[in-house]
């Protein structure tokens, strides 16, 4: 799939931070393949529609829609051509020491491993996931804590794949990826074969949901960097995805220190306890792990 000559980028602004999770879900069915958090907005790239103006206006019915009453967004947009685009996700960029045995580098830069060391090369083009992000970063510092020689993977929302990438480069076995945008599962690919782990992550091209999940069989860790919204119903399948599995364990990232109380009561709900966290600016990671069955 090409990319087009230029994207509609779409933000929205909510007064209250606490209704993104509803907002992202409203973009995601006018098809947005993910979305970012960048200061107050929640913004998508999307190719191109014939009436740009119209198509706002549509999201910002879809959004104020998917509200509660009274709860008005802000929705801008501007065009963005794919060659700044291309240039702007390089600007910045460099390799992030992520902990002591753990490195995220993009493919243009350079990064000299120590003994033990293992680097990732990780391309974020149009997904998600490259360890600039607070929540990426918080999730693979878990992972790195966590995860066990021979580990069957299931990584939720993989996007650019770095998660399940990360998982068997530090010893599982297999990660099976979940992600439902095709352009994030074209950059996946490429991330899987630049890091050699062709074989070891296989990517599903579907929408999570617990029926689907459940097909799949038991696995040792699940990982899901998606926003609190989609995890908080998802919980019961992450614990009936761990099949009982001795040991198993749930990393749960891509929430605010603001909504972490509300996961962390629907995760009892569901049987987990939590075990470890890790919290950068306002986001919020954590370790679950089942509770005993009585």
């Amino acid at each position: 799939m090409s990319a087009p000559d230029r994207w509609l980028v779409l933000s929205v602004r909510l007064a209250d931070a606490e209704l993104r999770p509803l907002a992202v879900d409203a973009l995601v069915a006018l098809g947005a393949g993910a979305v970012q958090e960048t200061g107050d907005a929640l913004v998508t790239y999307l190719p191109p529609p014939s009436d740009p103006e119209a198509f706002a206006d549509e999201a910002r019915a879809a959004v104020a829609d998917a509200l509660p009453d009274g709860a008005a967004p802000e929705v801008s947009w501007h065009w963005q051509d794919n060659e700044d685009w291309a240039r702007t996700w390089k600007q910045g960029l460099a390799p992030r020491v992520l902990s002591p045995r753990l490195v995220v580098k993009p493919t243009w830069t350079e990064w000299e491993a120590v003994p033990g060391q293992v680097v990732l090369d990780v391309d974020p083009q149009m997904a998600f996931g490259t360890g600039e992000h607070a929540t990426t970063r918080g999730c693979l510092r878990l992972l790195d804590r966590v995860v066990r020689e021979g580990d069957r993977v299931l990584d939720v929302g993989s996007g650019s794949a770095i998660l399940a990438i990360a998982a068997v480069r530090l010893g599982a076995r297999e990660a099976v990826a979940v992600e439902y945008d095709p352009d994030a599962n074209l950059n996946a690919r490429e991330n899987i074969e630049q890091n050699g782990t062709e074989g070891r992550v296989h990517i599903v091209e579907a929408l999570a949901e617990p029926g689907m999940l459940a097909e799949m069989g038991a696995f040792d860790l699940v990982l899901a960097n998606i926003l609190s919204g989609v995890i908080r119903p998802l919980l019961p399948a992450f614990r009936d995805a761990l099949g009982g599995a001795p040991g198993g364990r749930l990393i749960v990232s891509g929430i605010l220190l603001s909504e972490h109380a509300d996961v962390l009561r629907d995760a009892e709900a569901a049987g987990f306890r939590m075990e470890m966290t890790d919290e950068e600016d306002e986001w919020w990671s954590a370790l679950l792990v089942p509770t005993p069955v009585p």
